[in-house]
């Protein structure tokens, strides 16, 4: 069985492997899997072509994939992370049809850099196992996937391998009409395909279209064409018992003689030679992966060496509809700074003054909005359009009805009820495009339970109280306070998720 499925454990939408790899057999899965190698070398065959990967290399294996790995006969430290692409594609449209590449030639490459950081930080979360630690994986998925779609997705073939194009970074409207073309064709190789037949489904000229093919992949696109039909007969070579014939058919090519030559042409080798030669190198039941687990220690340590400064309660559930809040550093957001944010109403009654507290710092700051909603507002220091040093977000749990009924209520006891029997559950994610370099994130978060307590205090505040009655009401009452530094390339999400009433307020701000 040349497919492996994947499990995802602890409920996180990831799955990462750090091993000693011995040998891992021809096998592929629906998932991305970007491979980073923390010591030593080992070989990876991904479709018809062999990589040498050596220590700091990192791979991006996409979903459907064929490939496997190998020993050089050295020990070596591999990390495999695997991502659920089911789970992601909620936030990101498309996520799936993207091919992601890196250049690992390119050391100089600091888009690079920054992916391995986010790497480590991902192992560094699960191997730690925090408090909250879920909530931190997810969020520097979420990084990760920001980080390959703005450095990693724009691509060249050369000397029959594909390449990172850093030309073309920053050219979302090519990458996007080239994700569809090649998607395109993926989904249709086993037909009769013509150039003219995308040209009209993308209303560009056959000359123009069979321009953008070349300049992105180096080949024609008739040479694309038989390149897809042969990497996705390898399935059928492998993992069934079909002669070359019904293979050469079922592929879309008009003759056996055309698909062995073209399979030659990319594996360097007869089809049927190559069947005999990786049929026994396939994952089944009675071939496995040969790998041996590194410990902790051996990981941690490995990490320090590889990316410097990486050190610095949440349980998903895929019923939450995720709030996306996108901010683009090159928007125009002229129409959205004189205006007034929509929690002014309810957030500047007397009434609300405890679940306003929050807000009213944000305000303190006089910064301008650029963003706004029921329940969130963002803003900066900074004027727009421009290169941004800092932004602030506030986010609020809490939905439609509260907000309707907060304009209303006119007593502490309608705002304790309210917050005490409000149980919805809220996921943030704020997309912020425009940011590089590195940044300290410092974020005061208050639960329901704060909040409930300060609203008890506010009520006692004429009672004689002895001073560690006072004190163990303020510490209760008190918000939760994180800083962390963060490196970027252009992009950066935050992410935050409550159940039952609560605000979180974070400050970005460049080093």
């Amino acid at each position: 069985m040349l497919k492996e499925k994947t499990v995802y454990k602890d409920e996180l939408p990831i799955n990462v492997i750090t091993a000693n790899i011995d040998e891992y057999p021809i096998h592929f899965h629906d998932d991305m899997e970007i491979v980073y190698v923390l010591e030593g070398n080992v070989v990876l065959r991904n479709g018809y072509y062999t990589y040498n990967l050596k220590q700091g290399d990192i791979f991006i294996i996409n979903d459907r994939e064929m490939h496997s790995f190998e020993s050089t006969g050295e020990d070596n430290m591999v990390m495999m992370l695997q991502m659920d692409l089911t789970y992601f594609s909620r936030y990101y449209d498309n996520l799936r049809n993207n091919f992601f590449v890196t250049d690992m030639e390119d050391d100089s490459d600091e888009s690079l850099d920054v992916l391995k950081g986010i790497m480590a930080r991902i192992m560094m979360e699960i191997l730690q196992k925090g408090y909250g630690y879920e909530h931190k994986v997810i969020e520097s998925t979420h990084n990760l996937i920001a980080c390959l779609i703005s450095d990693f997705q724009y691509f060249v073939m050369e000397d029959g391998k594909f390449k990172n194009e850093a030309k073309n970074k920053g050219n979302k409207i090519l990458a996007g009409r080239l994700n569809r073309i090649t998607d395109y064709m993926y989904d249709n190789y086993n037909r009769k395909l013509t150039l003219n037949e995308i040209a009209e489904r993308e209303h560009l000229s056959i000359y123009y279209l069979s321009h953008i093919i070349k300049e992105a992949t180096g080949l024609s696109f008739q040479d694309l064409l038989s390149y897809i039909r042969v990497e996705e007969s390898e399935r059928l070579l492998l993992g069934t018992n079909k002669k070359i014939g019904a293979i050469a058919e079922e592929t879309g090519f008009s003759a056996v003689r055309y698909y062995i030559k073209h399979f030659e042409q990319w594996f360097g080798m007869h089809p049927l030679e190559y069947r005999k030669k990786y049929i026994g190198k396939i994952i089944s039941r009675e071939i496995e992966a040969k790998y041996t687990r590194c410990s902790p220690a051996q990981i941690e340590e490995a990490i320090r060496r590889q990316v410097k400064g990486v050190y610095a309660d949440y349980l998903d559930k895929m019923k939450i509809k995720p709030t996306i809040i996108d901010v683009d550093v090159y928007d125009d957001y002229a129409c959205v700074l004189n205006s007034t944010p929509q929690l002014e109403e309810s957030m500047t009654r007397e009434i609300n003054r405890v679940l306003a507290e929050p807000y009213m710092l944000m305000r303190e700051m006089d910064e301008n909005l650029i963003a706004s909603g029921e329940n969130y507002m963002v803003t900066t220091k900074d004027k727009y359009p421009g290169p941004l040093s800092s932004l602030s977000i506030l986010v609020y749990n809490f939905d439609d009805n509260v907000s309707k009924s907060l304009k209303r209520i006119g007593s502490n006891s309608d705002l304790m009820r309210i917050i005490r029997n409000y149980d919805g559950e809220t996921e943030f994610l704020v997309r912020c495009n425009g940011f590089s370099g590195e940044y300290r994130i410092l974020r005061r978060r208050i639960v329901r339970d704060n909040f409930i307590q300060m609203l008890e205090v506010q009520g006692n505040e004429q009672e004689d109280i002895s001073p560690r009655h006072r004190l163990i009401n303020e510490i209760a009452a008190a918000p939760r306070v994180q800083s962390a530094s963060v490196s970027t390339s252009d992009a950066l999400s935050i992410r935050s998720i409550f159940k039952g009433i609560g605000a979180e307020l974070i400050l970005i701000d460049r080093k």
